[in-house]
């Protein structure tokens, strides 16, 4: 339920701090919780291996976990050792901005307005460049940052988090479960949509509705932000409750929902095509669409009627360019304000104009290379680990991303519940990769890497500096390949792992701190983006989540 105690905390200054908040919290300066160590309560008690374990070799002596975090953990070490991914590394959020402005960048690589505040007389309207534009304006119907960044703007969900990660109300008042498989939102009463209509809870129990149910008017991609949520419905007609119904005790649920769901106007929504809801916005959020030009611009403008305080800044817009310099050249010269995803070769120039600065912060992002479990070669574990050993990852933090990235073991970062500290980072060791190839059976292996272009930190750079050194093994050739990054999302959001590349490179941000939340979309076998199925995984994370979660 939430704490009536704590102090209310404004939306601005909350979206102000967090990115040092929560940026302390991934950077492993404070206490994350829980190891593959013996616990009280019960837990795993695997024990730490000099390198990853060989699944022929895993012991299957080891206790059955009896927490959550045990669950997790041991889900964890399942995708260590089986290695659906080549695992790369943490990414680091690195942000240009004006020195017009206040700002302070997030974890969770989200980028709201409401958080801006002018800092000189220059004015009060401001310009981000991102490296993409949106997929369409529905909130619902997408599952890329640059694409949530905009939504953002316009819509809220029922829960957010103060500077500490903790929940807070935002459409919802307060919520509590009633039992097992039933929580209870109320809903926040005089807040309007931007047409005037005022929120009900029907307009909530729609939404969420429409995520979860193909049956309410579309399959929607972010079913699985939600999972085990089946339904909301209605409580009754004489208050402004809404009931969630679940398919077991899903104990994140209210994490997902301080993440995840935003609110839309059901009526709207119904009067509506796809067309109309990807080119129009109608939320209840602290700024209101002023002009769209799909691929190019987002404009929007402060909503003067907003439910809470009103925006510092007047204007918000949003633009593109998947070229780097061309970020940086806009943020020097003015054209921008805030600008994502700095090369590391362009702080200095950055730092050293007068007029504008950089922030980096440790992202809620993982950055990994998937591996199809279902096409050859990538069907063979030992396979799979031999890309794994091929490869090494510290040189290119050093070398391509300049110190700006953290190796990574596991699909779950540091600090997040369920991570296993006991699983090491896969060293490069080309003579035990030529062995696992030819253990294989796909010695002779021509192999190729899909990368994006431009969306994460140096995406290009650590695909080709992958590939080659895959390609320096004496039984394997491997290339990279560069695709728009609308492309690949087509390929790995359609929820058939047929359409996706058999080898990619992806990045995945978590922002509600949880592994289940990385695990399960990426690599349960009904993850919609998933590249990986596996019974015993699978067992795993439907235990994890029959137990209550020791995190909140």
């Amino acid at each position: 339920m939430a704490d009536k105690d704590s102090p209310d905390v404004s939306r601005r200054k909350f979206l102000g701090f967090a990115g040092a908040a929560t940026a302390t919290a991934v950077a492993g300066c404070t206490d994350g919780g829980g190891t593959d160590t013996e616990q009280p309560g019960g837990g795993d008690t695997d024990t730490p291996t000099d390198e990853p374990t060989e699944p022929e070799g895993t012991p299957t002596e080891r206790p059955e976990p009896e927490t959550r975090d045990g669950y997790l953990q041991r889900a964890n070490r399942h995708a260590h050792d089986q290695a659906p991914w080549v695992f790369l590394h943490q990414q680091y959020s690195v942000y240009g901005q004006s020195n017009d402005i206040e700002w302070q960048p997030r974890s969770d690589e989200r980028v709201d307005a409401y958080a801006i505040e002018p800092a000189t007389d220059s004015g009060d309207d401001v310009v981000m460049t991102q490296s993409q534009m949106d997929s369409g304006l529905d909130p619902q119907d997408h599952r890329e940052t640059p694409t949530d960044n905009i939504v953002l703007q316009a819509y809220e969900g029922l829960l957010e988090r103060d500077r500490e990660g903790a929940i807070i109300d935002m459409l919802a008042t307060d919520y509590q479960r009633l039992d097992e498989t039933t929580v209870q939102f109320t809903i926040r009463d005089n807040v309007s949509f931007h047409s005037g209509d005022s929120l009900t809870p029907e307009d909530v129990a729609y939404s969420i509705n429409r995520i979860v149910d193909d049956s309410v008017g579309f399959t929607s991609p972010q079913s699985d932000q939600l999972v085990g949520v089946e339904g909301a419905e209605v409580a009754s007609s004489g208050d402004r409750t809404v009931n969630v119904n679940l398919s077991g005790l899903n104990p994140i649920v209210f994490q997902s929902f301080a993440t995840y769901c935003d609110v839309m106007n059901k009526s709207w929504v119904q009067n509506h095509d796809s067309a109309y809801i990807n080119q129009n916005m109608e939320g209840t959020g602290p700024f209101k669409l002023a002009n769209y030009e799909q691929g190019v611009e987002v404009e929007f403008t402060r909503n003067n009627d907003y439910w809470q305080e009103e925006a510092a800044i007047s204007t918000f817009t949003i633009t593109s360019a998947s070229e780097s310099s061309t970020r940086v050249n806009r943020l020097i010269s003015g054209e921008a304000d805030i600008i994502v995803n700095i090369p590391p070769q362009e702080v200095g120039r950055v730092n050293d104009n007068d007029g504008t600065t950089v922030s980096a912060v440790p992202s809620t992002r993982v950055i990994f290379n998937a591996m199809r479990y279902d096409v050859e070669p990538f069907d063979s574990p030992e396979f799979r680990r031999a890309m794994n050993y091929a490869i090494d990852i510290e040189s290119i933090i050093q070398n391509v991303l300049q110190t700006f990235g953290d190796a990574s073991s596991q699909p779950t970062l540091p600090n997040f519940f369920g991570y296993n500290e006991d699983l090491d980072i896969y060293p490069q060791d080309q003579a035990r990769a030529e062995e696992l190839v030819e253990a294989s059976g796909y010695a002779g292996a021509e192999i190729e890497l899909v990368t994006p272009i431009g969306r994460y930190l140096k995406d290009v750079e650590v695909a080709q500096a992958v590939a080659a050194q895959v390609d320096e093994l004496s039984n394997v050739s491997a290339t990279a390949r560069q695709v728009e990054f609308s492309t690949l999302v087509s390929q790995v959001t359609t929820g058939n792992i047929e359409d996706k590349p058999p080898w990619y490179l992806l990045g995945w941000g978590n922002a509600t701190f949880d592994a289940i939340q990385t695990l399960q979309p990426l690599l349960a076998s009904d993850g919609s983006l998933t590249s990986y199925k596996n019974d015993e995984f699978d067992a795993l994370l439907d235990e994890a989540q029959s137990l209550p979660s020791e995190s909140s």
